[in-house]
């Protein structure tokens, strides 16, 4: 059964007569004829009874035109999806996002997203970013939002969004808070909260580079996977960590965000936005454009 005989049996019946209904159509009379014809024959019922005016339904038809007018809508919407994931202004758009996204990035990207693509399904997940890069490399992602650096190999191409240094947070009890200028090498005797070596390894091996290059290597005294969870411990008082400078608008009244003012030209850190250019679809490629005008413009 296909839809344009369904719609040619709904036209008949509105109009009941042959020739409007053709003329709706933008066809000829014989073809809808036959049409109709092949529509009954499918079905096993006559669908139309032949009177001197025209047609009228038979009970058949009258049953079967609330139902045929149902399909025809669900017909069109169906176009309509297939064409919206066809051009990108439809469809879904799988996006897996560092913690760290949620102060700025992603406030300011979805609702521009949201506006333009209004009909493109969302799917937000947080995870860490080695997870999430994993995640695009076997495409249960379409974007994401990363902390960098990253230090497992990837498919994936990296767009750099928000660059940031490094700033230092500490117990608002510590007295190094009372410094006037502090640098990373008054740290050395603190105990740190470190970053995971197996889920945030990148951010690690950025904290320990500066550190070694202030000329020592920290005390670990706890390690977290993410940046919130590191700062919730900062927060209790078990040590100081280094965190992107993004982290000050995670507010606290226990906590106090330090500039160092001699920190390494590498101790740096960034949000970027990861993709497979080779599997991107085109939802994605509409929010890495709008990602790149937004950042790197």
């Amino acid at each position: 059964m296909n839809l344009r005989r369904i719609r040619h049996f709904v036209v008949l019946a509105e109009t009941l007569n042959f020739r409007r209904a053709a003329e709706r159509l933008n066809m000829a009379q014989p073809p809808l004829s036959v049409s109709i014809h092949k529509l009954e024959a499918e079905l096993g019922v006559r669908l139309f009874e032949r009177i001197s005016s025209g047609v009228t339904l038979s009970v058949a038809g009258v049953s079967l035109l609330p139902e045929a007018r149902r399909l025809l809508a669900q017909g069109a919407e169906l176009s309509r999806l297939a064409q919206g994931a066809a051009d990108g202004t439809g469809g879904q758009l799988r996006i897996g996002f560092a913690g760290s996204a949620i102060y700025g990035l992603l406030p300011m990207l979805l609702p521009r997203f949201r506006a333009q693509y209004p009909d493109v399904e969302l799917v937000l997940r947080e995870a860490t970013s080695a997870s999430i890069m994993r995640g695009i490399d076997e495409e249960t992602h379409d974007i994401g939002l990363v902390r960098t650096p990253l230090l497992d190999s990837t498919r994936a191409k990296l767009v750099t969004l928000q660059r940031e240094t490094f700033i230092a947070a500490l117990p608002a009890d510590n007295p190094l808070t009372s410094k006037a200028r502090l640098a990373l090498a008054d740290l050395a005797g603190e105990p740190f909260i470190l970053y995971s070596a197996s889920d945030a390894a990148g951010l690690r091996s950025a904290v320990l580079l500066a550190c070694q290059q202030a000329g020592f290597i920290p005390h670990v005294s706890q390690e977290a996977v993410q940046i919130q969870t590191v700062l919730a411990l900062v927060e209790s008082g078990l040590g100081v960590a280094l965190v992107p400078s993004v982290m000050q608008r995670f507010s606290s009244e226990r906590i106090v965000y330090c500039t160092l003012h001699d920190l390494p030209p590498a101790a740096t850190t960034a949000l970027a936005l990861a993709y497979r250019a080779d599997t991107q679809s085109p939802a994605a490629k509409h929010f890495l454009e709008l990602a790149m005008r937004a950042f790197t413009a």
